[in-house]
């Protein structure tokens, strides 16, 4: 058989230009008329705030390698420069687009009685409120500041609104000044006195009042504009004594970064454009003149503004889980059997009542977990802390290098070892982002270990959003491996032979070639090869080519990818058995799940790692199997949902376009079939409402 060249560019999508057209696909659920008007806009909000962290993190990464002098091709052939120029288009593209649907859901909110208008619009009463409003509360707080040979273009922090305003000044000469738009005051004010529910800018009120921060000068003009900085953290972690005091400094440093992207609202004045770009030092494509009101990312706190609940979904209330209906003791339970856990559908309760209960349990000894991203009051910190205080062996990993919660694990870190827990910050050149609990109890015949493995954060505000999946259970083996496992992370143990897990990056990418090598063998030897892989992002040079190995060897791929996906599907000869989909609604698809045909003895996988190459090379990642008949079986059948899904998905083409799938005789709602599921176990249960919400942890007086 001739070999085939599997390193062909036209076989590889670019990672930034994919990722582009994920925050496409979630845009696109704002133009969608059955979906309530205010979760339209939210999607909007999304995905400019997606966009800021693009531009932050990876679009001021290609410029960092472009400045260096370093141009090579990616496995799609595109060099650095070519890259940027192609994100500048498409990114453009896609910003015209968010404010068209963003104008379009304003329009629709002013007939439903929701108005957000210029202040020239409002009544004469409604104005003399502003004016009140004005004086009182936002001219106290403005700072105007000049810009001429004595006082130089002021630093901006990234992300904040600005108003840039050109002048004649008392001494008749034209001159330019900035007034920040002050983040501690609401973006959107409600104005009294309008009859019907009425919101002006807050930058527009400013920019009313201008001639009163430069009393005595002709305003000629004032331009909104908005900066984007290089926020990425630059830790050399080859030469440090101390991690937590290295990431402090490199935020401090983070604050300053370079600017990569300037939003203004579109102008003709040439000149407060040419001031702005030379002080800022952006080029032409890093600017983005947009035709309505800069950072859409306030209308998340709009959509939660009081009284708007007629314009979004009906709360999503997780349910008790199909395998824990009552209070009984979570201990007992996971001795019994294995329990398997699906959020948002099923809540995160027991994880954080698993917690809690072993810090206040006399028969628990020691605690472990790792931390990567928790909640702003996290119950689960609050419960190791307590744990600590009452006197059990406390270990907890804080992920000290987790994008932009980086400030948030360093109150926690230092929190946990007041309590005196003992807190490590992982392992050198690698991040931390397995998921993972160790409880070890003295029981009457003997040390028991009690474990929780998952997708997903310790977040129980994020577990209310993102669909995930946890495994508890009290096997030996898991409990052996998930010592061994922090006994590697917290000393100088050799990597073990496990029994269960497999760790990344010390095996997890030769296991993955193995499974798909053993789904191409079973092709050889007559069967059927089959995969079936949900996941976030997919991007691995080799693995995709692993997975072409196996396309052409005869087995059937069906990839269920949330967002980056590099692979191409479709091509002829090389990946014409690989379909690729990507779900997009109302909750973020965010579990990993691996299923195997084996010859009809199925293997199936959770885990913390996408297919990426920080996952598999340089992060610590746990994938595990799940070995439950009733298990596999559940996530199989749950697998197969999303796979019929026709509401939120969208199916990848072969030139790397995705169209939305859509059957309108039987639409198929994965993640409201899987809603409507849990309630309805919930009542086949006779759980009275009552419980079936309650939280399964009390909160202790310190938490």
């Amino acid at each position: 058989m001739k070999s085939i060249d599997l390193n062909k560019p036209e076989y590889f999508f670019n990672r930034e230009l994919s990722w582009l057209k994920f925050n496409l696909r979630v845009l696109k659920e704002a133009a969608v008329k059955t979906t309530p008007l205010l979760e339209r806009l939210k999607f909007v909000a999304i995905t400019a705030s997606n966009l800021d962290e693009f531009f932050m993190v990876r679009v001021a990464g290609l410029w960092d390698k472009w400045e260096d002098g370093i141009n090579q091709r990616d496995a799609s052939g595109l060099t650095v420069k070519e890259q940027l120029d192609e994100i500048s288009a498409s990114a453009h593209e896609q910003v015209k687009l968010q404010y068209k649907y963003m104008l379009s859901i304003l329009k629709e909110l002013e007939s439903n009685g929701i108005r957000i208008c210029r202040v020239s619009k409002i009544s004469e009463k409604g104005r003399g409120w502003l004016d009140e409003y004005y004086r009182e509360v936002v001219y106290p707080v403005l700072t105007p500041m000049a810009v001429d040979a004595s006082r130089p273009f002021p630093f901006l922090a990234n992300k904040t609104l600005n108003l840039a305003v050109e002048i004649i000044n008392q001494d008749e000469e034209q001159s330019m000044g900035l007034v920040q738009v002050p983040s501690v005051l609401p973006r959107l004010v409600e104005v009294e006195g309008e009859g019907k529910r009425t919101f002006v800018f807050l930058e527009d009120i400013i920019i009313e009042n201008c001639h009163d921060l430069f009393n005595g000068c002709q305003i000629l003009d004032v331009v909104p504009f908005r900066l984007t900085r290089d926020s990425d953290l630059d830790v050399d972690e080859d030469d440090i004594d101390n991690l937590l005091k290295e990431v402090e400094k490199s935020l401090r440093k983070r604050k300053r970064g370079a600017a990569v992207r300037l939003e203004l609202n579109k102008t003709a004045n040439l000149r407060i454009k040419k001031f702005l770009s030379n002080n800022l030092d952006l080029s032409e494509q890093e600017i983005f003149e947009i035709n309505g009101p800069l950072d859409a990312t306030c209308f998340f706190k709009f959509a939660s503004l009081s009284g708007m609940w007629p314009w979004l979904y009906e709360p999503f209330v997780p349910q008790r889980p199909l395998e824990l209906p009552d209070d009984s003791d979570l201990f007992s339970a996971i001795r019994k059997k294995d329990i398997l856990l699906h959020h948002p559908y099923e809540s995160f309760d027991p994880v954080v009542k698993l917690v809690s209960d072993a810090a206040s349990d006399p028969k628990v000894l020691a605690i472990k977990q790792t931390l990567y991203r928790v909640s702003g009051n996290s119950p689960i910190v609050a419960a190791l802390a307590r744990a600590a205080e009452n006197g059990k062996q406390v270990t907890v990993l804080v992920e000290l290098k987790a994008r932009f919660d980086e400030e948030n694990n360093i109150i926690w870190a230092r929190r946990l070892e007041q309590a005196g827990c003992h807190v490590i910050y992982g392992l050198v050149g690698l991040k931390t982002h397995a998921k993972i609990i160790l409880i070890v109890r003295k029981e009457a015949d003997g040390i028991k270990r009690y474990v929780h493995l998952g997708t997903g954060n310790y977040n129980d505000n994020t577990a209310k959003l993102y669909t995930d999946m946890g495994l508890l259970t009290a096997n030996d083996q898991f409990g052996s491996d998930a010592s061994a496992f922090f006994n590697l992370l917290s000393g100088y143990s050799q990597p073990p032979l496990w029994n269960k897990l497999v760790m990344a990056p010390l095996g997890l990418r030769d296991k993955i070639y193995e499974l798909i090598d053993n789904e191409i063998a079973q092709v050889k030897a007559g069967n059927k090869g089959h995969i079936i892989v949900k996941m976030n992002s997919l991007i691995d040079q080799q693995v995709i080519q692993k997975l072409y190995e196996a396309s052409i060897g005869g087995v059937q791929v069906e990839l269920i990818v949330r967002g980056i996906c590099g692979l191409r599907a479709g091509v002829e000869g090389i990946s014409e058995n690989i379909t690729v989909r990507s779900i997009v609604g109302r909750q973020l698809e965010h579990s990993r799940i691996f299923w195997f045909a084996n010859g009809g003895e199925q293997q199936l996988y959770l885990s913390s790692a996408d297919w990426m190459p920080r996952n598999l090379n340089d992060r610590v990642e746990l994938f595990f199997p799940v070995e439950s008949e009733e298990h596999i079986k559940r996530i199989k059948e749950i697998l197969d949902l999303y796979l019929r899904d026709n509401v939120g998905a969208h199916m990848m083409q072969s030139n790397g376009t995705y169209r939305r799938v859509t059957n309108k005789a039987t639409p198929v709602s994965a993640q409201s079939s899987l809603y409507e599921e849990a309630l309805l176990a919930a009542a086949a249960d006779k759980i009275p409402m009552e419980v079936r919400l309650r939280p399964m942890y009390s909160k202790d007086s310190k938490e």
